[in-house]
C-alpha cells in the first residue's frame, strides 16, 4: 500500500509538472502569435479592396421578437368561455336556468375582456412592427443618400466614408480606435489624423516564459528595452503605411489624390504627470508615387523615410515632430454664393482687399508666427513676393514667401517657380500660399523638397490662430485670376 501511494503521488507530481509546462508552452505560443501579428500589420492587409460596400450598411427590419410574441398571442375562441351545459339533475335543482344565463354572461364578459386584450395587444405589434419598419427603412434612406453624396464628391461624404474605411480596419484589441478625417477638394487631399498606440500599449515586455520546476514557478525573461523600442517603431511605420494603403485601395475611382497621415499617441508625461498627445510621425504622399512600392517586401520604418516623413527620433519618450498637415486647416471654409447670411458676414473677405492690403495681411501673417518679413517688389501676378528670416538657429534661416490670390486651382508651373526662386536665392524654404488650392501635381513635384503648400483653408485658419484675424474668402462672380495656372 505504502509502495502504491508513492507511486501515485509521483504520477501525480509528474502530471502536475507537465500541466506546469503545459502552461508555459501555451504563453509562449500566445506570445509568439502577438508579435507575428504585429509583424504582419501592413501584409496582412494587402490583396484586398478596403472599399465600403454600401448594401452591407443596409439595414433589415429585425422582427424576431414580435414574431415570437405573434406564436404566442391567439385570438380567443367564444366556445372556449361557455359554461358547460346542465346535466339531467342540476336541471332539477330550482334557479338552475338563472345560474346558467348567469354564467353565460360571465363567459359572454371574460370573452369580450379577452377579445379586448387581444385586440389591444395586436394593435402594439402591428405599431412596434410599423416603427421596426420605419427606423430601417430611414436608416437605409440615409445609406441612399450618404452613398449618392459620395459619388457626386461632396466632402462631407468623403470624409464621412474614408472615416469609416479606417475604423473598419482590424487591430490588435490593446490599440485605440480614434480617428479624425478631414478633406480639402481643391487638391484632392484626405488629411487623417490617427491615434497610435503607446510603447506598452503595443509591443510585450516579454521575452519568454520558463518554468522553473525546483522554485514551482513560472518566469518571465524581460525583453530589452532596444528590442522593444525598435519593434514599436516597426509597428507605428507599418500602421501608417497600412491606413494610406487602405484609403488608396478603397476606391477604385480614386476621389483621393493625397493623403496625409498625423499619427499620434495620448499618454502621461513622467516631468510633469499631465496628459499629452504628441504627433510622432507624419507624412503626406500621392497615389502615384505609393502606387510604385512593393509593399510586401519593404521595411516599413524604411519605406517612410524614403517617403520623405516625419518620424519621431524618440517615439517611445515622446518626441514629437510637426504634422506635415494640422487637420484644422483641411475644414472647407469657402463661401460658394453669397446670400442674406452672407452679407450679414462682417469678415473681412480677402478677396475684396486691395493688393497693398493683401500684402501687408500675409506679412503680418508670418511675422506673428516669428519670421522677420521684407516685401520684395509686386509680383508678376499680383500676389505677395515676400523674403523672411526664421531666427531659430540650425533650423531657421532664409525664407520665400509667395502668396497668390486665385480663384482656379495652382498648378505644378507655380511650384517650379517658387522652388527655383529658393534655389536662387539660397533659401533653406519656400512657403506658397493661395486663397485656391493645388492639384496632384503640384504636391507630387513637392514632394521632398523644402516647398510647402498652404491652401484657401490653410491660410484661413492661421490667420485665425495666429494673428487673431477671423477672415474669409467669398470669390467674386466677376474676379479673373491675373495668371491663370491651369495646369495640374
Amino acid at each position: 500500500m505504502e509502495r502504491q501511494a508513492r507511486a501515485n503521488e509521483r504520477a501525480a507530481r509528474q502530471d502536475y509538472l507537465e500541466a506546469r509546462a503545459g502552461e508555459v508552452e501555451d504563453l509562449n505560443s500566445e506570445l509568439e502569435e502577438q508579435n507575428f501579428e504585429l509583424n504582419s500589420l501592413l501584409t496582412a492587409s494587402l490583396g484586398r479592396s478596403a472599399a465600403i460596400d454600401f448594401s452591407q450598411l443596409r439595414r433589415e427590419a429585425d422582427l424576431t421578437q414580435i414574431e415570437r410574441r405573434l406564436q404566442a398571442l391567439y385570438a380567443p375562441v367564444k366556445s372556449a368561455f361557455d359554461p358547460k351545459p346542465l346535466g339531467f339533475f342540476e336541471k332539477l335543482f330550482p334557479g338552475a336556468p338563472e345560474r346558467l344565463a348567469k354564467a353565460k354572461a360571465e363567459g359572454e364578459r371574460r370573452h369580450q375582456a379577452a377579445a379586448d386584450e387581444y385586440s389591444a395587444l395586436s394593435e402594439q405589434r402591428t405599431k412596434a412592427i410599423e416603427a421596426l419598419v420605419a427606423a430601417a427603412d430611414a436608416h437605409n434612406e440615409e445609406i441612399d443618400e450618404f452613398q449618392t453624396a459620395f459619388f457626386s464628391r461632396e466632402p462631407e461624404a468623403i470624409k464621412a466614408y474614408y472615416e469609416i474605411v479606417l475604423a473598419n480596419s482590424d487591430y490588435p484589441d490593446s490599440f485605440p480606435n480614434s480617428i479624425r478625417v478631414g478633406f480639402v477638394p481643391e487638391s484632392r487631399q484626405l488629411v487623417v489624423e490617427f491615434q497610435l498606440p503607446t510603447l506598452d500599449e503595443a509591443v510585450p515586455t516579454v521575452e519568454k516564459y520558463t518554468f522553473i520546476k525546483t522554485a514551482d514557478e513560472i518566469r518571465e525573461k524581460s525583453r530589452t528595452d532596444k528590442s522593444r523600442k525598435a519593434q514599436y517603431i516597426d509597428v507605428i511605420s507599418q500602421i501608417v503605411l497600412r491606413s494610406v494603403y487602405e484609403v488608396f485601395s478603397a476606391d477604385a475611382s480614386a476621389p483621393v489624390d493625397v493623403v496625409a497621415i498625423n499619427g499620434f499617441v495620448v499618454a502621461t508625461d513622467p516631468s510633469t504627470g499631465r496628459e499629452v498627445q504628441p504627433c510622432i510621425v507624419s507624412l503626406r504622399v500621392g497615389r502615384e508615387t505609393f502606387s510604385t512600392l512593393e509593399l510586401r517586401s519593404v521595411e516599413a520604418s524604411a519605406c517612410l523615410k524614403r517617403l520623405n516623413a516625419s518620424v519621431s527620433r524618440s517615439p517611445a519618450e515622446l518626441a514629437a515632430v510637426k504634422p506635415v498637415v494640422d487637420i484644422n486647416m483641411a475644414d472647407p471654409r469657402f463661401v460658394d454664393e453669397q446670400d442674406v447670411l452672407a452679407m450679414l458676414d462682417t469678415r473681412p473677405n480677402l478677396m475684396d482687399l486691395t493688393p497693398g492690403e493683401f500684402e501687408s495681411l500675409i506679412t503680418n501673417l508670418f511675422q506673428s508666427m516669428g519670421l522677420e518679413t521684407k516685401l520684395t517688389q509686386a509680383s508678376r501676378d499680383g500676389g505677395v513676393d515676400c523674403v523672411a528670416f526664421d531666427p531659430r538657429p540650425v533650423l531657421g534661416g532664409k525664407v520665400i514667401v509667395q502668396a497668390k490670390r486665385y480663384k482656379n486651382t495652382v498648378g505644378v508651373s507655380a511650384v517650379r517657380d517658387l522652388f527655383g526662386t529658393v534655389h536662387n536665392e539660397g533659401a533653406s524654404k519656400g512657403i506658397l500660399v493661395t486663397t485656391s488650392g493645388y492639384g496632384k501635381a503640384a504636391f507630387a513635384f513637392a514632394e521632398g523638397k523644402p516647398i510647402e503648400l498652404l491652401s484657401g483653408s490653410n491660410l484661413l485658419y492661421l490667420l485665425k490662430e495666429q494673428a487673431g484675424v477671423d477672415a474669409k474668402i467669398e470669390i467674386p462672380e466677376d474676379w479673373v485670376d491675373p495668371v491663370l495656372d491651369v495646369s495640374s
